[in-house]
């Protein structure tokens, strides 16, 4: 009997996490051999898909990106890492992730966007670091325009700056950002608080009061957990499970809120949102565990839902 189509898809957008090229186009071949054959409904639904996917990623292998600096969006959300050079933005992103990037103690050690996944609460974000902003990035100095341009894609923004640092420093970036028109949900991130002095993070705070700060240390856990916290915040999504025949997915659907029953069924296939009568709800949104509530119910973060046909 096949794996169920749900799942299927599930393992297929894992496996083609961070592959690209050649690589992305050999595992998109080994999932369409392990398709039914299907002429009609979800799985010939999932070949197109992929088939779509194959072509788009010979193109994109085919072109020429001498001068792009553009990041392929991946994951639930796009949150971008954004600073003075030299604040540590490298440091967090290889903490949150299983990436290897170059670190030093001087500016401009990255000159490229760095892109890569974090999972919070079993959903991946994509991280995106963005090389160090200067004074007069509008103008292009230090390749701003471009960089700016792979900012205005991002769901959201964290700034970064060091904790014993001057707060003018992350000023002069938060003015480029703001004149450049760009404008999505941000923090600000003091990292290396565990090098500061004690009452370092309290002056950022009183110089951005607007924004709320989070202490980061790449040496402790907890600040790294209360660092991805605030970023899932920052997304404004909200996690629903799937419940199955008595078995719960371990991965998350990420959506928008609000969103109702049929958004959750919709967003496995439309055929299920169609078919959709209802479902089982167990989780803050349901006033007691296994609920069955209608196709408009509102669901909230951290809910199950069983979908009834």
């Amino acid at each position: 009997m096949p794996m169920p189509h749900r799942t299927f898809a599930q393992l297929a957008k894992r496996r083609l996490v961070g592959k690209e090229g050649r690589e992305r186009v050999r595992e998109v071949n080994a999932l369409l051999a392990e398709l039914p054959d299907y002429r009609n409904g979800p799985y010939a639904d999932l070949r197109k898909s992929l088939l779509a996917e194959l072509d788009e990623t010979r193109i994109r292998a085919s072109a020429v990106h001498r001068d792009s600096i553009a990041v392929r969006r991946e994951g639930a959300a796009q949150v971008a890492l954004v600073g003075p050079p030299n604040v540590g933005k490298s440091s967090v992103l290889q903490a949150l992730s299983e990436i290897q990037i170059r670190t030093g103690d001087y500016a401009f050690t990255t000159l490229r966007p760095v892109p890569a996944l974090t999972r919070i609460g079993g959903v991946p974000v994509q991280l995106v670091e963005i090389p160090g902003l200067i004074a007069g990035a509008n103008e292009d100095r230090g390749g701003g325009r471009a960089l700016l341009g792979v900012l205005r894609s991002a769901d959201a923004i964290v700034y970064c700056a060091r904790a014993a640092a001057d707060p003018a420093e992350l000023r002069v970036v938060m003015d480029e950002v703001a004149a450049a028109g760009i404008d999505a949900p941000s923090c600000i991130a003091a990292t290396r608080a565990d090098e500061a002095p004690a009452d370092a993070v309290a002056a950022i705070a009183a110089a951005f009061p607007e924004h709320r700060v989070i202490e980061v240390s790449v040496l402790d856990e907890r600040a790294l957990d209360r660092f991805r916290d605030e970023v899932w915040r920052l997304t404004g999504l909200i996690r629903v499970r799937l419940r199955t025949n008595g078995a719960t997915d371990e991965e998350p659907l990420a959506l928008h809120p609000p969103a109702t029953v049929v958004d959750v069924a919709d967003l496995v296939h439309h055929d299920l949102a169609e078919a959709c009568a209802g479902a089982r709800v167990w989780g803050p949104s349901a006033r007691f565990d296994g609920q069955r509530v209608g196709r408009d119910h509102l669901v909230a973060d951290l809910d199950t839902v069983e979908i009834l046909r």
